[in-house]
């Protein structure tokens, strides 16, 4: 075969087999294809597209490029997996609530991309907690706890790492057929029974339009299902963020509150437990979705997930008992004011990708790969659409490095607030169910 040839077929709407597409994927991993190629390549798929069976064969390549985890365990092997948004640290709940349900949960999880926050930066919070653990250490703490969160260790997927890296400097991020493969590939890598996608749309979303939304969730099942895997998913709202707190240790402590029972985000709340009851229904650790959301809020309620997190924690390197002790372990930021509301009315909308951005601007994300984050800095006590204010209503907090990144994150976050006249209708926070 000639990768040129198959480049040219897709280029022109042509269909590959499987055979043609493990060759592509074969040479991407050992890069015998060169960097021109493999960008034409997404080049082509980001504007022609692939079939579902194309896709499937896409995903398995790139999941067999690496190694593949196998599992002996009691229960079901699953997941999660969210296409990110501002104050979305759902994860940090999930895997260990699912965990007190029984389920095993190897979750591979990434660093923040563009103005969304990731679970990786989060946990880099916590001192001592291993991101990146060796293949043996990730399944000896999912074995003995029952979830462990962690990134993409060096044998698992490795074309995914480098098609991704070439698609980051050729404009073809947003390939949804990209996206798809992407995902899976290291999802399935991990030897999942089950996974549920929480796919955000709104203001705040990578996707931010409704059926783009609704376009990737369907890709994605489909592709998933059709690579021997359960798979369901949400489609749910992100034009407020999802917490009231959004950077990276900030958005751990709201996690430990959570976890504690201390103070919980409604919003918060109902996604997690609407992931969780999806997913122990699908692997049937629950008989329906209604009696795996009343597990779900049994296992949070009682204490049971606080357990395994403080568990995953201490097995990764983290503090003994850390949920006991969570303010002392995470680090403050040395400025801290309120953004005030200057006029009457009602929040009718929410830029959330300022937010995400202000948050990047503090040093709470990256501009490049290879900047540091400051774990310290973000936005909490963030309010929702719908909040009655007048001037000097707060509106939220920002923690920053100095007082001018105090200053400019103060204009982007009231920026980003609309007030109105009239309270807004309540959107609805779980869009669309996708199974």
């Amino acid at each position: 075969m000639l990768p040129q040839e198959l480049i040219a077929r897709k280029r022109d709407g042509g269909k590959l087999t499987g055979a043609e597409i493990r060759f592509l994927v074969a040479g991407l991993t050992a890069e015998t294809l060169t960097e021109g190629q493999v960008a034409a390549f997404a080049m082509a798929v980001l504007l022609k597209g692939m079939e579902t069976e194309e896709l499937v064969a896409l995903t398995l390549a790139m999941r067999d490029s690496g190694a593949t985890l196998k599992w002996k365990l009691p229960g079901p092997v699953i997941d999660k997996h969210s296409t990110g948004g501002i104050g979305d640290n759902v994860s940090l709940m999930l895997a260990p609530a699912l965990a007190a349900c029984g389920a095993y949960v190897p979750m591979i999880s990434g660093r923040g991309l563009g103005h969304t926050g990731g679970t990786l930066d989060k946990l880099d919070a916590i001192p001592g907690y291993t991101t990146r653990p060796d293949t043996g250490k990730f399944q000896e703490v999912v074995r003995e706890i029952g979830c462990a969160i962690c990134g993409q260790t060096a044998d698992i997927a490795p074309a995914d790492r480098r098609l991704y890296a070439i698609r980051d400097t050729t404009g073809t991020v947003e390939s949804i057929a990209l996206i798809t493969a992407s995902i899976l590939s290291k999802k399935l890598a991990s030897g999942l029974q089950g996974l549920i996608l929480d796919v955000k749309t709104g203001s705040g979303a990578f996707l931010p339009e409704l059926e783009s939304s609704r376009a990737l969730a369907r890709t994605l099942v489909e592709v998933a299902k059709g690579a021997g895997c359960k798979t369901r998913a949400l489609i749910t709202d992100m034009n407020e963020p999802l917490a009231t707190a959004a950077g990276n240790g900030l958005e751990v402590m709201n996690a430990a509150r959570f976890l504690r029972g201390d103070a919980v985000d409604s919003r918060l709340w109902d996604v997690t437990v609407a992931l969780g009851a999806e997913i122990l229904a699908q692997v049937r650790i629950a008989p329906s979705v209604e009696e795996g959301a009343d597990r779900m809020r049994m296992v949070l309620e009682s204490g049971a997930a606080a357990e395994k997190f403080d568990a995953m924690v201490a097995a990764l390197g983290g503090p003994v008992g850390f949920l006991d002790d969570f303010e002392h372990h995470l680090p403050g930021a040395p400025v801290i004011g309120e953004v005030l509301a200057e006029d009457e009315g009602f929040v009718t909308g929410i830029d959330t990708r300022a937010l995400g951005l202000a948050v990047v601007e503090l040093g709470g994300g990256r501009r490049r790969p290879t900047d540091r984050i400051d774990p310290a800095v973000g936005i909490d006590m963030l309010e929702g659409i719908g909040l009655a204010v007048e001037p000097g209503t707060p509106l939220a907090r920002i923690h920053a490095a100095t007082e001018a990144g105090l200053a400019a994150a103060t204009a982007r976050v009231r920026a980003a607030y609309r007030v109105g006249e009239a309270a807004p209708e309540e959107p609805p926070l779980i869009v669309e169910r996708i199974t």
